[in-house]
């Protein structure tokens, strides 16, 4: 992420560097969002009052999902260290990466390709299908355990450890940002360490947006909140019943897997969820894309993009990354809101 130095900018603005860093990279780490939180709002010169402090909030969310769509929707070109300013744009059977976000009329150029077999991509795609079926038809007849609910999420939660985002050298940083690169060591990290047997989580119904950070917004930011929830409803909620070829099909359980898959990885659990759902409906590599995207969203590759869900469109690959914007700003949003509402207390 970066950083503007704080010579360049007014005391007041630079109170935010920790708040921007925690909320690129680590939002998870409450504590530090507390403690920013009331360094900010203590009486003095540079001060914020909490009103203007959950306006940057929003901003600064807004911004750092916006970075996974911008990434992820293959609008930046990518970086090649073999060529001499470190950015080339990548183009596979006349297909650019540029090209991802608005179709420019080509179907999905990826099925053009030899090394996909078209074959291949349509009996992933029916599989997919049977088993968004299949899960379907198991809650009509039984609900898994509360029990049984707890030990699956739990056995996500330690598997979006292991699921290892795309190779990049962080060492490399272009000309034409490092200059407002400040600490660039600084980045993602997992929200526990591998091995861990007690996982921190954050119980979606002890805050919400619904109950919790919607109120708190719309007090403090006045009308903020209905639009935020808007878009949040919006995006979630958005669907043309299509998969691929097929038409007049309920993706509700895809949508909500790819959205609680996000959460899921920055520790959020849903407790009337059944994460046994993630693990039937995205595959590993969709899995991969998803961490790259929302917490290494500078190393997406195009390469990335084509491993997964070889038979969509491009429209519907761009659809995903509106969700998983969505849904990376308000796991921030949840992790900022909730410590506001802890210094409020």
């Amino acid at each position: 992420s970066a950083f503007i130095p704080e010579n360049e900018v007014s005391l007041q603005l630079a109170g935010l560097h920790l708040i921007q860093k925690l909320g690129a990279k680590r939002n998870f780490i409450f504590t530090l969002f507390l403690f920013s939180f009331q360094k900010l709002v203590k009486t003095g010169e540079n001060n914020w009052s909490l009103p203007e402090l959950v306006h940057a909030v929003v901003l600064l969310a807004h911004y750092h999902a916006l970075a996974s769509f911008v990434f992820g929707s293959g609008i930046n070109p990518e970086r090649d260290p073999d060529t001499s300013n470190g950015v080339r744009l990548i183009a596979v059977n006349n297909f650019c990466v540029c090209d991802l976000a608005n179709d420019n009329n080509i179907e999905n150029a990826s099925l053009t390709s030899s090394n996909f077999g078209i074959a291949d991509s349509l009996s992933e795609l029916e599989a997919l299908m049977e088993r968004m079926k299949r899960l379907q038809e198991d809650k009509e007849d039984e609900e898994a355990s509360q029990e049984e609910m707890d030990t699956r999420f739990e056995k996500e939660k330690k598997e979006s450890l292991l699921v290892i985002s795309g190779a990049f050298d962080d060492e490399i940083v272009s000309t034409d940002v490092s200059r407002y690169v400040e600490d660039p060591g600084f980045g993602y990290k997992d929200f526990a360490r591998r091995g861990e047997d007690h996982l921190p989580t954050f119980r979606a119904q002890d805050y919400t947006w619904e109950n919790h950070g919607f109120s708190l917004v719309n007090r403090l930011y006045s009308d903020i909140g209905h639009l935020l929830d808007e878009k949040f409803r919006m995006v979630y909620n958005l669907t043309y019943n299509t998969m691929a070829t097929h038409e007049d099909v309920d993706t509700t359980t895809l949508r909500r897997a790819l959205f609680n898959y996000v959460h899921c990885m920055y520790g959020i659990r849903y407790d009337d969820y059944d994460y046994g759902e993630v693990n039937q409906l995205l595959e590993r590599s969709l899995k991969v894309y998803i961490k790259t995207v929302t917490c290494y969203p500078e190393r997406t590759t195009k390469r990335m993009y084509d491993s997964y869900w070889r038979q969509f469109k491009h429209s519907e690959k761009v659809h995903v990354n509106l969700l998983l914007m969505e849904a990376r700003m308000q796991a921030e949003l949840l992790y900022a809101l909730r410590a506001i509402t802890r210094h409020l207390t």
